[in-house]
């Protein structure tokens, strides 16, 4: 059994693995001043209560765009779980060719989707990650990474709104019945919602036209990809393991089965 740490700026996403079999996933909040000792509690805690031995764990492996907490966690693995994880950094097997300015500048995040995507979809491919950035990856007919798009988050994007604004509440982010609301909470979940809509719809298309291929499928994954794939007719797939199917292909490239 091997485990798989996606460690995102709002959350960090665990999945244990028996060879291809998904044994158990779950997330806990990105916490950057908890300890290796905090974390690794927490870890054998779950592992417990799911009935799981933490020596039944023989390797693991790490995709962070959080450098803060790198040693941390690569620190908890060595003393909770008696393993020296694999990271998604330089030197590691991923097979996927960058055609971009500066490779090193692409996340952990984005190689292990893209890696993902192409292995289960082929290409090409435009991979949409609704996470604290909303991300667009685009993977052309040569199924190699040709670039994409940065854009805010949908949590991130409320966030700021209410932050900046004295009278603005925080409000559950979902689709409301009418673009036109009725009171303080609908008008603002009215330009989350369908604002965002409008965002990823515009990009996909404009991102076809540069690539002047129309038939290019849509993978969209995190945590708002099911509630925005709901009102869009441009998003193919929803795949919400996809960044943990990813780091599981890439240790099982670079590591002899155990």
């Amino acid at each position: 059994m091997f485990i798989c740490l996606d460690v995102g700026n709002t959350n960090i996403k665990y999945a244990l693995f028996e060879g291809d079999t998904l044994k158990l996933s779950f997330r806990v909040a990105t916490e950057h001043k908890k300890t290796s000792d905090e974390y690794g509690g927490q870890l054998i805690s779950i592992l417990l209560n799911n009935g799981i031995d933490a020596k039944e764990i023989k390797g693991g492996i790490i995709s962070s765009v959080v450098p803060q907490l790198d040693y941390t966690l690569e620190h908890m693995m060595s003393v909770y779980l008696k393993i020296k994880p694999l990271t998604l950094a330089p030197g590691l097997k991923t097979g996927l060719s960058l055609k971009v300015d500066n490779a090193k500048e692409v996340g952990a995040d984005r190689v292990v989707n893209n890696v993902a995507a192409i292995k289960k979809y082929g290409f090409p491919l435009i991979v949409i990650d609704f996470g604290t950035a909303t991300t667009f990856n685009v993977i052309d007919a040569k199924g190699e990474f040709i670039g994409g798009v940065i854009a805010p988050g949908i949590k991130g994007s409320l966030e700021s709104l209410v932050s900046g604004t004295a009278k603005l509440p925080r409000v559950e982010i979902e689709r409301p019945a009418t673009v036109i609301g009725k009171n303080t909470v609908t008008n603002m979940q009215s330009g989350i919602f369908f604002g965002f809509a409008g965002l990823v719809e515009y990009i996909v298309k404009k991102i076809k036209r540069e690539m002047r291929i129309e038939d290019v499928k849509v993978i969209a994954t995190g945590g708002f990809s099911e509630t925005v794939a709901k009102e869009i007719s441009c998003i193919d797939v929803v795949d919400k393991l996809l960044t943990l199917e990813g780091l599981k292909h890439l240790y099982r490239m670079n590591v002899s089965e155990e």
